[in-house]
């Protein structure tokens, strides 16, 4: 029998891809813009955030075509560079495209944060279909992940208030993805702990933490 939640979710290969994709075009295009259309060094990062823009539009819509769903925390990055990278472009600010990360973050943080303080772990609705776990391990990762979007909202706001622009654009690339992967990976732990054995049944409720 075919899985179709692997179907639906894809190759790990691709939607690593769709998603890194558009932030290493944007790397490469504020490096070399200048070079490509003979503009002010300075100006890189307004050709840089139209590429961008094209580079997440087109990578949402491959990932509709190819799985027939947009998985919701890329689907809610592309929106903010969109309407961030239009204001960006149409005011000459890069203020707007350097405080989409820190946005971003905090609204994924809240969201986690604010259903977690309910008693509900948020990330069982988004990642049920990859692990199975008891609710007690996804309320510890929507508590950590919830922490963790709030540190990157605040190096990001330390790093484009204090740093160039290209700092900042290379930042992104190298500091901050690196920095989520270690997260990620340390996180491994609790999937083995919390994970469901095959002879268990999730409990319907959360521990008060």
């Amino acid at each position: 029998m075919r899985d179709k939640t692997k179907e639906r979710s894809g190759p790990q290969w691709l939607r690593t891809a769709l998603e890194l994709g558009p932030l290493v075009v944007f790397f490469l295009a504020n490096a070399r813009a200048h070079v490509l259309f003979g503009n002010e060094p300075a100006q890189n990062i307004y050709y840089a955030t139209g590429i961008f823009m094209v580079a997440i539009a087109a990578s949402l819509i491959v990932s509709y075509v190819r799985f027939r769903r947009v998985p919701t925390m890329p689907l809610v990055t592309g929106v903010f560079v969109l309407v961030f990278g239009s204001l960006t472009l149409w005011l000459q600010d890069d203020m707007f495209i350097k405080l989409k990360p820190t946005l971003v973050n905090l609204l994924f943080a809240s969201g986690l944060l604010g259903a977690a303080f309910f008693g509900k772990p948020l990330l069982k609705q988004l990642f049920d279909g990859a692990f199975n776990l008891t609710d007690e391990g996804w309320m510890v990762l929507t508590k950590r992940w919830g922490f963790f979007f709030v540190l990157l909202a605040l190096i990001n706001e330390i790093v484009w208030r204090n740093f160039s622009t290209d700092f900042w654009v290379n930042f992104k690339l190298f500091g901050i993805m690196p920095l989520t992967i270690v997260f990620a990976m340390a996180q491994v732990g609790v999937l083995t702990r919390y994970a469901v054995k095959p002879d268990e049944t999730t409990p319907s409720t959360t521990p008060a933490d």
